[in-house]
């Protein structure tokens, strides 16, 4: 099979997303993009152009459960492959409402997959979690680790693998990757792509840049009584360039081979909470003062990759470290302190 050329990007406003429209546009892809704004601007596509020196080639607003609006874009381009990422995505949230996470994540990839097979298209990239593995055990976890989701938000993208495991299966023209991302953070270093949510940030390091710039007035720790060396929770922090990278380079080789296979991207070191306001600290020169509350709900004691089949198969390593991380989210935070500020309000989820 060749490599696709035409790509349809679910949820390329996001934060991942808006990255990788810049990374494929910048070797060669042509984008077709669909996005709800649930959690985004269409306002961030001049910023991808900015930085890519080219426009994707169509957008459209709609919610990828309504087939009959997707298989209009469908109808529309001839697509050759598709990559996923419009989900919802926040642990905490999923435990408070976890229908609307089963709902949006499970619904939209067997929404996406029926137009898919309707307009017969039979290659995907699919945006999965580290969250996957839940409680496991110390130490650098491979693919092979067992699934045990903790929280929602993990179970419904476990979910979504064993759907597209299945498909595989049993329709052998099907070629899919699934990637687990392990926190991909940071931002894109021209400082015009960032981590920009709608509501007040939830994830570390845009909380830290908030805290640094006085938008908040200390950091809250969620746990200090992890079995982790200094307390808190430990993760694998990935710079999200080198996150889309890896995402590019797969996207190149989807069509070697038809099934399903997985891939962890991650840095394989692992950096505690303390350890991460530390290095955000020092690159910023700013003090952080934090506190510490309780756990939150589905959170777990660690999550470091064993990324040694990425590298093996996708040739892919991340280059990036701790500091270049905190130095591009604080690049992009100071440049826009209030994310994108002139983008449009978009309703809250409600939550049940």
């Amino acid at each position: 099979m060749s490599a696709p050329s035409t790509v349809l990007i679910t949820g390329g406003a996001g934060f991942i997303g808006s990255h990788a429209c810049a990374e494929l546009l910048d070797h060669g892809y042509e984008l077709i993009v669909v996005d709800d704004y649930s959690n985004s601007t269409p306002q961030v596509f001049t910023r991808v152009q900015r930085v890519a020196g080219r426009f994707v080639g169509a957008v459209y607003e709609l919610d990828i459960r309504d087939r009959r609006a997707l298989s209009a874009v469908f109808h529309r381009h001839a697509v050759d492959a598709v990559v996923h990422f419009a989900a919802l995505k926040s642990v905490s949230r999923s435990a408070r409402m976890p229908l609307e996470y089963y709902d949006t994540n499970i619904a939209g990839t067997t929404s996406l997959l029926r137009t898919m097979q309707e307009h017969e298209v039979h290659r995907l990239i699919f945006s999965s979690t580290c969250s996957i593995y839940g409680d496991a055990a110390h130490g650098p976890l491979d693919e092979s680790a067992p699934a045990r989701p903790t929280n929602p938000f993990a179970a419904s993208k476990w979910v979504c693998e064993q759907i597209l495991a299945d498909v595989c299966d049993r329709r052998p023209e099907y070629a899919v990757m699934s990637l687990r991302y392990f926190n991909p953070v940071g931002a894109h270093p021209s400082g015009l792509l960032g981590e920009a949510p709608h509501d007040p940030p939830g994830k570390l390091v845009p909380s830290l840049a908030q805290v640094a710039s006085g938008q908040q007035e200390r950091l809250r720790v969620f746990g200090n009584d992890y079995p982790t060396p200094d307390g808190t929770a430990i993760r694998d922090y990935v710079h999200v360039m080198d996150t889309v990278e890896a995402l590019r380079v797969a996207l190149d080789r989807l069509g070697d081979q038809s099934g399903m296979r997985v891939y962890n991207l991650g840095s394989g070191e692992g950096s505690s909470v303390l350890d991460v306001l530390t290095q955000f600290s020092r690159t910023t020169g700013r003090n952080i003062p934090y506190e510490v509350g309780p756990r939150r709900l589905g959170d777990v004691a660690e999550f470091v990759a064993d990324a040694r089949a990425a590298a093996r198969d996708l040739h892919w390593r991340p280059t990036r470290d701790l500091d270049a991380i905190c130095r591009d989210a604080w690049r992009f935070h100071r440049l826009h302190p209030h994310g994108y500020a002139n983008s449009p309000h978009r309703p809250k989820l409600k939550e049940y």
